[in-house]
Parts: C-alpha cells; sequence; structure tokens
C-alpha cells in the first residue's frame, strides 16, 4: 500500500489513519477547508468515528493533496478541481500515477462564468510557458 505522503513526519506507520489537526498541520491548509472540501467533493470521505471525530485514510491525504494542488497551485475552481478528479479516476493508471489531466473546457460554461475566449487563450499560452519553463529546468 502507498504511504500517506512525505509530509508526515510524526513516527506513525505510513498507513495510519490521521485526524483532521494532524492533516491540516502537515499539509498547511485549516481545517475548516478540509471540511468544506468534503462538501464538495463527494469522494473525500474520512471515517468519521464518535463525537463526529475524522480520521484520513492514505488514500484520502492523496485526493487532498490533489485538490490543494489543483485549486491552489494550478488555479482551478472548485468546480473545475471536480472535473479534474473525474478525468482522473477515468485515465489510465500512467496518466493517474503522474497525477495530470487535461480538463475540457465548455466555452458556454466559460463565457458565462466571465472568461472571454481572449482571456482563456492567455491563460491557455501562460500554462504553456509555465511548463516549457518547468521541464528545461
Amino acid at each position: 500500500m502507498e504511504s500517506a505522503g512525505p509530509g508526515f513526519d510524526d513516527g506513525k506507520d505510513p498507513d495510519a489513519l490521521r485526524t483532521i489537526g494532524e492533516v491540516a498541520r502537515t499539509l498547511k491548509i485549516r481545517q475548516h477547508v478540509l471540511r468544506y472540501w468534503e462538501e464538495q467533493f463527494p469522494t473525500l470521505q474520512p471515517i468519521k468515528r464518535s463525537g463526529g471525530r475524522r480520521y484520513y485514510r492514505p488514500e484520502d491525504v492523496r485526493l487532498i493533496e490533489t485538490i490543494n494542488r489543483l485549486v491552489h497551485t494550478e488555479g482551478y475552481t472548485l468546480r473545475g478541481a471536480r472535473q479534474a478528479i473525474r478525468q482522473l479516476a477515468k485515465a489510465t493508471p500512467a496518466a493517474r500515477a503522474t497525477g495530470i489531466v487535461d480538463v475540457p473546457t465548455d466555452p458556454a460554461t466559460d463565457r458565462a462564468n466571465g472568461m472571454s475566449a481572449q482571456s482563456l487563450a492567455k491563460l491557455s499560452d501562460i500554462r504553456r510557458r509555465l511548463e516549457a519553463a518547468l521541464d528545461a529546468a
């Protein structure tokens, strides 16, 4: 089984359950954000014990890391992140291992969200340049 992630340095087994406090502290995400993400991402379902205490499995932690990367690093909206995660679930095992998916956009939805074709083209250009810079590094 894969480990929960490289960020945990608490002496626990890599496959151990983590409390919401441990996950929040390690991933630098506030607890209320994690609880909100549980509402927004149906696949994120930590184990809940008496008193409503949450315990995150290693796969929950990996999903949180993916959500965090999509939303805070790659600039996805929560809706876009949900789409990306759905696409990732349908992706090949090799694509799933990298965590990189290309989410098709819906031009009508983008326009409704205030995104013009010109803005989308600029964002795509910026993304290509960033990927090229990362590949060159």
